[in-house]
């Protein structure tokens, strides 16, 4: 079903560009959002005296992409504690916002909203509420990186790539399908568990790390895994907080926080607050069928090398 999301990133010349290349996005448009004056030019909106934010007007499909999703790219895409300011951009129009019209889409994001909050200790300074109204901007500013590769533009351009990378390995199903086993197929895709304690690597415990099975992308380390007792492999938290996505699930009648891979969308597993205290109270529990586990000694010739780092202090207590 078509869906609309309105997302105010800083100038929306990055943030349209950015979200054009999620697969299941029909349009991404620029505009002004909640302006006290109707139909605002772009120099009237940049005196601040309209009150509009730059915002972008996302149309997706929810059958190929969740809002959970979007939302969890557009906090990777902003800096969420700076107020009127995003990159060099700075005044009233450049602040952040989601913006809705369908108030069932409330709980989605006030639940990405809390996992992104309890990262910082700051308040985040996101406006979330209603959209009043949206007006498309002046034609120049539509596709403007596309019509201007070398424009200026907030959003890291690694976070370009890692979308349009995404969109490859999502589109290419068959490949993968024949390249994982029917165990990997359906808990990586179809969100399914394996069975507890009768798993690869619940009881490894050897250093080395752990990449998502489907694309390789580095996602946890032995540095950071632990023996829970739960069944599955147990981490304190991933390499990086950016690696993973986070997802409400309200499936088999109880509230929990799904994981995926964020460079590939694989269901992970979840991720739940009882975890170790004096590593940050959390236990990532992930099916092993989502990962591809690295020895060590094998890092370098796999290409993780510049990895080995991490565990440094595994290898050497060996």
């Amino acid at each position: 079903m078509e869906k609309k999301i309105y997302l105010a990133g800083g100038c929306f010349w990055g943030t349209a560009h950015l979200f054009s290349l999620m697969d299941g996005v029909e349009s991404a448009v620029a505009g002004y959002a909640n302006s006290n004056i109707a139909d605002p030019t772009y120099k009237m909106v940049c005196s601040g005296m309209t009150g509009a934010a730059e915002t972008v007007e996302v149309i997706y499909d929810d059958q190929k992409v969740g809002l959970s999703e979007l939302l969890v790219l557009f906090f990777r895409s902003i800096n969420p504690l700076t107020v009127n300011r995003q990159g060099n951009d700075i005044g009233t129009q450049y602040r952040t916002g989601i913006f809705y019209t369908d108030e069932s889409d409330l709980p989605v994001i006030e639940a990405v909203y809390a996992t992104v909050q309890r990262r910082y200790s700051e308040p985040l300074a996101v406006e979330v509420k209603k959209l009043i109204n949206f007006y498309p901007a002046e034609l120049y500013h539509q596709d403007y990186l596309y019509k201007n590769p070398d424009g200026y533009c907030h959003v890291d351009p690694s976070l370009f790539e890692e979308v349009r990378s995404r969109k490859k390995v999502k589109n290419d199903k068959t490949e993968l399908k024949k390249r994982l086993t029917p165990l990997q197929w359906e808990v990586t895709q179809n969100g399914a568990t394996e069975r507890p304690f009768e798993n690869e690597y619940d009881h490894e415990f050897r250093p080395g790390i752990y990449v998502d099975i489907t694309d390789g992308t580095p996602l946890f380390i032995s540095a950071k895994k632990y023996n829970s007792g739960c069944g599955w492999p147990a981490f304190t938290k991933p390499i990086e907080d950016a690696r993973v996505t986070e997802h409400t699930d309200a499936s088999f009648g109880r509230v929990r926080t799904e994981v995926r891979s964020a460079s590939s969308g694989a269901h992970l597993g979840h991720v739940f607050p009882d975890g170790p205290v004096e590593d940050g109270g959390l236990r990532y529990c992930i099916n092993s069928a989502s990962l591809r586990f690295i020895p060590a000694a094998d890092m370098v010739k796999e290409g993780y090398g510049d990895y080995l780092p991490l565990i440094s202090d595994q290898i050497t207590d060996k």
